[in-house]
């Protein structure tokens, strides 16, 4: 013989709430959506995607390599330069940032809420943006594209690792205190062994996002493949543009298959 249970209704209260809340979300998305424009096809779509597709079945092979100037592997090693020196600039500042933002750390409050603050004004902004405001301070040019990753780059990492820090287990750095060691100290050998293997995780893990972001910031002149890209999409050269894409894609999972194995064997 089954037992019949009898689940209590839920009360009115809350079922008017999840009304009220399902008819404002819905109010929401219409007004989001009548302001978008109708979706329009242009009459060259068809065409332009075969040609694209068309281009990457029969690639520029003579771009791969050429002595006598641009191509497509400089423009890859740039892309690749970009991303190592924009994250490697990152992980280098946002240290501190992210210790003073770390309440187990600093127990000041001041201190640790502007540090949080610092971190979420930067991450703010875009690295598209940043590059655009690098662009005009700085010149067109791969330099631009590293301050722009470096300083975008400073906010995600500061408030990934400040967090790893928050949830470390601070029994290993009482008991140093007790014995008489001083705040470095406990710091250096009790705080950091813990967070080192989940930070490096996070450096390579951005390494691989800023690598993506690295072939779109040289769209708008921030250096790397990204230029050659625009100028080859602007001038219909599809043979071109296959290359480059396939370039990309090959450049993306190498390292992508790299930072996978090395994350893998630090955790």
């Amino acid at each position: 013989m089954t037992m019949q249970t009898d689940w209590p209704a839920p009360p009115k209260q809350k079922k008017w709430k999840l009304y009220v809340g399902f008819i404002l979300l819905a109010l929401l998305y219409t007004w989001a959506f009548a302001g978008l424009p109708l979706l329009e096809i242009k009459e060259t779509f068809v065409e332009i995607i075969g040609s694209i597709i068309g281009g990457i079945f029969s690639p520029d092979w003579g771009y791969v390599y050429d002595p006598a100037g641009e191509d497509l592997i400089r423009g890859l090693l740039d892309t690749l330069a970009i991303a190592l020196l924009g994250t490697a600039i990152a992980a280098v500042f946002c240290l501190p940032f992210a210790l003073l933002a770390a309440r187990t750390i600093m127990r000041i409050k001041p201190v640790s809420g502007s540090s949080k603050f610092v971190l979420t004004f930067v991450r703010v902004f875009p690295e598209i943006v940043l590059a655009l405001l690098f662009i005009k301070a700085v010149g067109p040019g791969a330099f631009a594209g590293v301050l722009a990753l470096g300083i975008g780059t400073i906010g995600s990492l500061g408030k990934l690792f400040s967090e790893d820090i928050e949830t470390a287990d601070l029994a290993a750095r009482e008991a140093l205190m007790a014995t008489g060691a001083n705040h470095g100290k406990t710091l250096w050998f009790a705080v950091l062994p813990q967070v080192l293997p989940s930070y490096f995780s996070f450096v390579l893990y951005r390494l691989e996002i800023n690598l993506r972001a690295a072939t779109v910031l040289g769209v708008i002149g921030a250096g790397g493949i990204g230029t050659p890209l625009i100028f080859a999409l602007q001038t219909r050269d599809w043979e071109r543009v296959g290359i480059i894409l396939l370039g990309i894609i090959v450049m993306v999972t190498i390292v992508d298959i790299v930072s996978g194995k090395i994350r893998a064997r630090l955790t």
